[in-house]
């Protein structure tokens, strides 16, 4: 399992530079104009995505094993609301997503198979306990990523921005062999 997270981790910088990188063609009236998407705009959308990673990884930093790569994490403000707008200005998202994600690759290195065997004790935003095994848990933060990045992938098509390939085939390795 380990080896799929760390592929998952290297996805999640990969297509969110992609993301970024088409969403910055778009004028900042573009990136906040209501496409009456889930959370309103592409900006929107993205702050969500940087919303969700911030409060489970803010989660996962209560972890017993402590892992050294979530220390800034653990001193960082965390949302209060799933459509919180964290950056109203893309250059400053941008950056951030970016720091997120050498965050998340540095931290999903770190991590050990017993990790993942872990129950996490945590509250959800309304306060309401969970505990729940933790490798099912970095399942879910990939996964809600990847859903929020299909609605912004379709939110850019429609403001005329193609991302192209996104799938995360693209980084797995063909095994053919001759």
């Amino acid at each position: 399992m380990l080896e799929q997270f760390r592929l998952l981790a290297r996805y999640n910088g990969w297509i969110n530079a992609r993301l970024y990188q088409s969403a910055g063609q778009l004028s900042a009236a573009e990136l906040a104009l209501d496409r009456q998407a889930f959370f309103g705009s592409i900006i929107g959308t993205l702050n969500h995505i940087v919303v969700g990673d911030t409060v489970w990884l803010s989660r996962f930093a209560t972890h017993p094993a402590r892992h050294a790569a979530l220390d800034a994490i653990r001193q960082a403000r965390i949302p209060s609301a799933l459509n919180e707008i964290v950056f109203a200005d893309f250059a400053s998202l941008r950056q951030h997503r970016l720091e997120l994600d050498q965050t998340i690759s540095q931290w999903v290195a770190q991590l050990s198979e017993r990790d993942l065997a872990h129950i996490l004790h945590y509250q959800n935003m309304q306060g309401v306990a969970g505990a729940r095994n933790f490798g099912t848990l970095l399942l879910h933060f990939f996964n809600h990523q990847t859903h929020h990045r299909g609605q912004v992938t379709t939110l850019l098509m429609q403001a005329g921005q193609d991302v192209g390939v996104t799938d995360l085939l693209a980084l797995v390795p063909d095994e053919l062999t001759a």
